[in-house]
């Protein structure tokens, strides 16, 4: 039987105690509004209610507890230890026009094995609860930090994990977080049932795929999901998306020195998304530079400068859309699955 959250079980106390239903509001008003970390300390509430609170729930709102904590100019990196004694990594992004972002984890570790990816190399421990996905943004929040906008790009594959449709719905909820669907972005590396799954209840919320090879053997080879979900169906299932949303979608693309970053790669990208009529320009390409890691540093390493250039150049010059992401932390061991790592 699933696990209800915490503030379906908010709910559920209120009403068990008979008190009217204007508590839940005045609870998460406290908490979301007013930044109120202990039941205890919600003095609007009559005491019989705080104590079934704390007798059910706990004192402090939020249960996740840093167990390590790393800050650059820019970056801010936390591994949340589990009440099961699993840790989760969670990043805060400042940008210099004053916009916080944040990637989370949906998962302890992941079970798909891509060969670049320190998280692979861990497998899959288990999937978060929706209240450990969110308590990963409810930490920051009640350190007084602004939610500008949410990337599940953190340890695992969000749409693998069941649970993330419920944090989307706690996430999106105008009484509790009220983020609006278009700040959150949902990472894949191709999902196709789940994939549309969000597109059908969350459609406005942005997708970005997880490509690294145009070539369909090679992309098995990087990413075993591949022979589970092929390339072809996969970008059927981002059409439909483009189409259905009018939304753009994002195609992450690390670039691996002398693995995926020739020109016959940029050409074939091109080749993929161009050509789409009115739609073509809906997608559009991140790029981003490869972060070496204890696990995978030894079979890969980061494209050259010239060769990122090239790169772009030659999708520009077929049309494509395409940017190079910003790498914010290297210095600090960003790269998903790097701090849980160097903390085992």
């Amino acid at each position: 039987m699933k696990k209800r959250n915490r503030y379906e079980r908010i709910s559920d106390i209120i009403k068990k105690t008979g008190q009217p239903h204007y508590r839940y509001k005045q609870i998460t008003d406290a908490i979301f509004r007013q930044g109120v970390r202990e039941y205890n300390n919600m003095g609007l509430l009559p005491k019989g209610l705080r104590d079934e609170l704390m007798m059910e729930l706990g004192n402090e709102v939020c249960e996740l507890k840093p167990a390590a904590e790393i800050t650059s100019k820019q970056a801010n990196r936390l591994l949340f230890g589990l009440e099961d004694g699993e840790r989760v990594e969670a990043v805060r992004l400042s940008y210099e026009r004053g916009w916080d972002s944040y990637c989370i984890s949906s998962q302890c570790g992941c079970g798909f094995g891509c060969s670049f990816c320190a998280t692979g190399t861990m497998g899959l421990k288990r999937n978060l609860t929706a209240d450990e996905i969110t308590d990963q943004l409810l930490y920051f929040l009640m350190q007084g930090h602004v939610l500008d906008s949410v990337s599940f790009m953190g340890m695992g594959e969000a749409l693998a994990n069941p649970y993330l449709f419920e944090a989307l719905s706690i996430l999106t909820d105008p009484q509790l977080f009220g983020l609006g669907q278009r700040r959150i972005t949902v990472s894949t590396i191709g999902i196709v049932p789940a994939m549309r799954r969000l597109r059908e209840e969350f459609p406005q919320v942005n997708l970005t795929f997880s490509l690294h090879s145009p070539f369909p053997d090679q992309r098995s080879a990087l990413m075993p999901i591949n022979n589970r979900f092929p390339l072809h169906e996969v970008l059927e299932e981002l059409e439909l998306h483009v189409r259905q949303t009018g939304r753009k979608v994002y195609v992450a693309y690390i670039l691996l020195k002398g693995v995926n970053d020739s020109r016959e790669h940029a050409e074939a990208i091109a080749g993929l998304l161009m050509g789409r009529g009115l739609r073509e320009h809906l997608y559009h390409v991140n790029l981003i530079p490869y972060n070496a890691t204890d696990g995978t540093g030894e079979r890969y390493s980061q494209s050259e400068r010239a060769s990122i250039e090239e790169f772009v150049r030659i999708l520009k010059s077929r049309g494509a859309r395409v940017t190079v992401r910003t790498q914010f932390g290297s210095d600090i061991n960003a790269g998903c699955g790097q701090l849980y790592g160097s903390e085992q």
